[in-house]
């Protein structure tokens, strides 16, 4: 059976003197994955605003203004990302990074081959921070992504993962993976991206797995405070544990948690499972789902006498 040993970022915002000390940093974490024998690498959503530490301070503290900045330090991001995935002969998904489109900024998560070839899936549901005070506009396309893993992924990034029928789609068109990075300033949103991202494991007998930001950034008004923790889901039925969980870390601790995947459980889970939720989601599409006005019957005499 093909096993898959993925690791998923709990990473902290740190601010740098110049642009070397961020190569080292992240030169180091992949190093470290790399040699614990993860071939794919999941760094959290926005995790890339550390670079916004780089710029001037009135940059840094001006929200419209460093991400049009940021544009500038963009290509040396890639590079490295690129670089580092050819050298080590793994996967990544880097940190996400506001990128400038023709229509507006976007949340762009890019994604490195072995080989150091490159593609990305822009975020579609925008928070109300993002849309109303970032000016972060939603992408459209879905994409899968095959850098020779032995299975396809997608990604759902943040708060995507919350919103059913894009995991749906993404399983629909051959992922058995779906991969949420994550970057979130309360207890609540980091566990509403946990419940949902669980939920799509066990909707669609996938894995699904977190990256999130961890700590505080003081100095960044984009992601000033960071809760969070990686986690690596299944569905929780015969050949997975029962909670589902493969492998979970420490709350607001830096550091890689992994988990080794079997993608051969997969197919037998969803021919041997005690359920069959991917399969019998097919009678559940909403557009075919017709809702009507509740009839309400006249409540029993009972009631009626006051008892």
């Amino acid at each position: 059976m093909t096993m898959l040993r993925i690791a998923c970022a709990q990473y902290p915002i740190d601010a740098f003197a110049d642009p070397g000390q961020w190569a080292g940093k992240v030169s180091a974490w992949v190093e470290e994955a790399a040699q614990a024998g993860a071939r794919l690498l999941l760094f959290p959503e926005y995790g890339a605003m550390e670079l916004a530490s780089l710029l001037s301070p009135n940059l840094q503290t001006d929200l419209g203004g460093q991400i049009a900045a940021l544009q500038e330090l963009l290509p040396a991001f890639l590079t490295r990302y690129a670089v580092l995935a050819q050298r080590h002969g793994v996967s990544i998904v880097a940190p996400s990074i506001p990128v400038l489109q023709p229509g507006g900024f976007v949340n762009r998560a890019h994604v490195f081959a072995p080989d150091g070839g490159m593609a990305w899936q822009d975020k579609r549901q925008m928070t109300r921070f993002e849309r109303e005070e970032w000016i972060i506009q939603g992408g459209a396309e879905l994409r899968l992504f095959d850098t020779g893993l032995g299975c396809r992924f997608g990604l759902a990034i943040c708060y995507d993962v919350e919103f059913p029928l894009i995991a749906r789609a993404l399983a629909e068109a051959g992922a058995d993976l779906v991969l949420a990075p994550s970057c979130t300033d309360t207890l609540a949103g980091m566990h509403r991206v946990h419940v949902g991202a669980r939920a799509r494991a066990l909707e669609s007998q996938i894995y699904v797995a977190v990256a999130q930001t961890v700590g505080e950034a003081q100095w960044s008004p984009a992601v000033d405070v960071n809760h969070g923790f990686a986690a690596i889901y299944a569905t929780p039925d015969r050949g997975f544990p029962d909670d589902g969980i493969l492998a979970q870390g420490g709350l607001d601790q830096p550091g890689w948690v992994y988990a080794d995947l079997n993608l051969g459980l997969l197919s037998q889970a969803r021919s041997k499972a005690q359920v069959f939720t991917r399969h019998d989601w097919a009678g559940q599409h909403l557009p075919g789902l017709d809702v009507g006005l509740a009839d309400f019957a006249p409540p029993p005499k009972t009631l009626r006498d006051g008892c």
